[in-house]
């Protein structure tokens, strides 16, 4: 794989993260969406020469949190991972950072 970076949008692997609105509270089903728009716009720069992101809520509970998707494709987890290793990251930092900023987010979001 060419790892020049910053990658074309169509070459970056795309990152759904889907929200439970419960984090977001008991009242978080009248939140979620609008943290989700919150949330998609903070997290932009997290990993942007070859991530995209998609952070929506998770309506559905047999979705997984977090999905990969490469040119429309789901990828699997070991699939993503040797993806950031092309670019010398790793998928469970990646993951790490990931749940770190969304509970900063998520308090910045809620006022915290």
């Amino acid at each position: 794989m060419n790892n020049s970076l910053p990658l074309p949008d169509e070459k970056k692997l795309l990152v759904t993260y889907r929200v439970e609105s419960g984090c977001l509270g008991p009242e978080g089903e009248c939140y979620v969406s609008s943290f989700c728009e919150f949330a998609q716009r903070q997290i932009q720069p997290l990993y942007a020469d070859f991530i995209a992101w998609n952070v929506v809520s998770r309506d559905d509970k047999h979705e997984p949190e977090i999905q990969y998707n490469l040119v429309t494709k789901r990828v699997n987890h070991s699939q993503a991972s040797r993806y950031f290793a092309a670019f010398g990251s790793s998928i469970d930092q990646f993951e790490i950072d990931l749940s770190e900023k969304l509970t900063e987010l998520i308090d910045e979001f809620m006022g915290h």
